[in-house]
């Protein structure tokens, strides 16, 4: 079982190895019978976002479906896909 801070300062990476930041925070959904992970919060100064210091970057938000792995270091997910 996982907690939900345990994937918080975990770097985010694409398959292709092109890393997308660190996870500062989830975004969740609650149900009435549980809480659902719908995304990952991802930025390079994300802790500045979560402590409510407005940055130049934007944060982005990595849907939890786009998730294929996660290990000790980082949670890698799906290349987005190509134009």
């Amino acid at each position: 079982m996982r907690t939900l801070s345990s994937f918080l300062r975990r770097d985010v990476v694409t398959e292709s190895g092109h890393n997308l930041g660190r996870c500062y925070d989830l975004q969740a959904e609650l149900t009435p019978t549980r809480l659902r992970i719908t995304g990952l919060c991802v930025a390079r100064h994300g802790w500045m976002q979560r402590l409510g210091i407005p940055t130049r970057h934007q944060p982005s938000i990595v849907p939890w479906q786009s998730v294929t792995k996660i290990n000790r270091e980082q949670i890698i997910v799906r290349d987005p896909p190509r134009d």
